[in-house]
């Protein structure tokens, strides 16, 4: 279930990174045993529309007129795209909770990744902070969907 509370994370951090990541990784394999697609997320044109929303979100971020992620439709956002990510990657007997945990991790994570992110702009500025917070957040989306499920992972 680690898994699902570390996707959950990452929509915290950036909200359409998760399914969009996900729905790559199902394209570029379609029998990886560690993902548990909802139909519709593997599709190959809802992973390049997801790719497209994400990859604007990415670039959105950067401008100062970007909305904070912690307004309410941010969280309803983070909260969805947590909950779908989280479930995805569960174990199959387990989506329920992976969903619970993937947007409650998500959740907390939009807050504490706010807060973090608007120290480091003071120091450094918006559009350097956003791109190390891009890279983490890619990174670790990749590493969560790409990896091989274990028994004591789950």
């Amino acid at each position: 279930m680690i898994r699902s509370l570390l996707i959950g994370i990452v929509a915290g951090m950036r909200s359409l990174t998760p399914v969009a990541v996900i729905s790559w990784a199902a394209q570029r394999n379609p029998q990886a045993k560690n993902i548990n697609l909802p139909g519709l997320l593997s599709s190959p044109r809802v992973a390049k529309v997801a790719f497209a929303l994400a990859a604007a979100e990415l670039l959105g971020d950067k401008m100062r007129s970007a909305p904070d992620r912690i307004i309410t439709p941010g969280i309803l956002a983070r909260i969805a795209t947590g909950a779908v990510g989280g479930m995805s990657v569960a174990p199959p007997k387990r989506q329920r909770m992976g969903a619970v945990l993937g947007a409650t991790a998500a959740v907390g994570a939009a807050y504490v990744s706010f807060r973090m992110r608007q120290r480091a702009i003071r120091n450094s500025g918006q559009t350097a902070t956003g791109l190390i917070e891009d890279a983490v957040a890619v990174g670790s989306a990749l590493l969560v969907a790409c990896s091989k499920r274990r028994s004591y992972l789950d």
